[in-house]
Parts: structure tokens; C-alpha cells; sequence
């Protein structure tokens, strides 16, 4: 009724201060009550950055086995002479560093296929993810702490925000970052 009163007065040419206030209010009213809200509390967030976290390790370990087995596959078959010297390396030496390099490049492509994996499983909460993810990412680098001034007494806390997987953990990282200041303004 209200909204419709204040339409009607504009309609009808009343142009006064308090009715242009009415309509301005009345049709702010109406945007915050039709947006949605946000659906995506900061508790899901963090459960779904742990969750994603954890695939992109799983993938990465799985992915770096899969490299050994492909490595080990090929070198198995490979006919060696143990007299002959490889980059004037022993051979042995150099199929184990192969092998190693193999499950480093295979572990180093487990997050592109953990990422596709979570985007997946996560399809109807991952604009609402991927925004709050800006906006704490934002947070991260506006409150982190200058590294310059690190010393063996005074770490830095966390300078990514990698660890941070709760809205307490959040809290207590910004109270380091604060005591760190405090402590590097102290001391220098």
C-alpha cells in the first residue's frame, strides 16, 4: 500500500522533496527485498575451500603416481648397459632421477584435474565460492603484514592465508598479523 501511494503521488506530477524521498525509499525497499541473499555463509566457504584443498592433494598424489607407473612402464622395457655411461651419469642414477622427475611433474598437474573435479561436484555453490573467494582473498592482501622486516624472533603469520580454514582461524591470523606490526615497529 505504501509503495503503491507513493507511485500513484509521482504519477500523478506531485514532485515535492517528500514525495521524491518516498519513491526513492520505497523503490530501495523493493531492491533489497527482491536481491537474493547470500546464499553462501562464511562457515560454507571455508568448509568448501578445505574440501577443495583436499581433492587438489588427493588429485596431485594420484597424479604423481600415475607419472612413476608411466615412467616406470617405459624404463622397465628399456634395454640398459650398465658399462655405459649416461650424461656421464651412472644409469641407475639416472632412471631413479627420471622416476622422481616424472612423479614431481605428475604431482605438480594434480591440481588442474582436482579443480575440474571440485567445479564438478560443487556446480550450484561455485559463483557464490568463487566471489567470496575474491572477496577473502581481498581481505588476505589488504590486512597482510609487510615481510621486509622478518626476522628469526618475528616469522611472518601465514603471508597467503593458506592455513586459514575458519572464521576463528581468520580472527586469530589478523591478531598475529597485528602483534607482528607491533613487534616490528618495536624492535626496529
Amino acid at each position: 500500500m505504501f509503495l503503491s501511494n507513493s507511485l500513484r503521488a509521482t504519477r500523478k506530477g506531485l514532485t515535492s522533496p517528500l514525495c521524491r524521498n518516498l519513491v526513492a525509499r520505497s523503490s530501495a525497499i523493493r531492491l533489497i527485498s527482491t536481491a537474493e541473499p547470500d546464499s553462501l555463509t562464511w562457515t560454507d566457504f571455508f568448509k568448501l575451500r578445505k574440501q577443495e584443498r583436499r581433492i587438489n592433494v588427493g588429485s596431485s598424489i594420484f597424479t604423481a603416481l600415475v607419472g612413476c607407473n608411466i615412467s616406470w612402464a617405459y624404463l622397465s622395457n628399456m634395454e640398459i648397459d650398465p658399462t655405459q655411461m649416461i650424461l656421464g651419469f651412472d644409469p641407475l642414477v639416472v632412471i631413479s632421477a627420471g622416476l622422481i622427475a616424472s612423479g614431481c611433474i605428475g604431482y605438480l598437474f594434480g591440481p588442474l584435474i582436482g579443480t575440474q573435479v571440485f567445479s564438478l561436484k560443487n556446480k550450484q555453490a561455485l559463483t557464490d565460492f568463487n566471489l567470496k573467494n575474491k572477496e577473502f582473498l581481498k581481505h588476505i592482501i589488504r590486512n597482510r603484514v609487510d615481510a621486509s622486516s622478518q626476522s628469526f624472533s618475528n616469522p611472518v603469520p601465514d603471508y597467503y592465508g593458506e592455513k586459514i580454514g575458519s572464521v576463528r582461524e581468520y580472527r586469530q591470523w589478523l591478531r598475529d598479523c597485528h602483534s607482528y606490526q607491533r613487534k616490528a615497529k618495536e624492535f626496529l
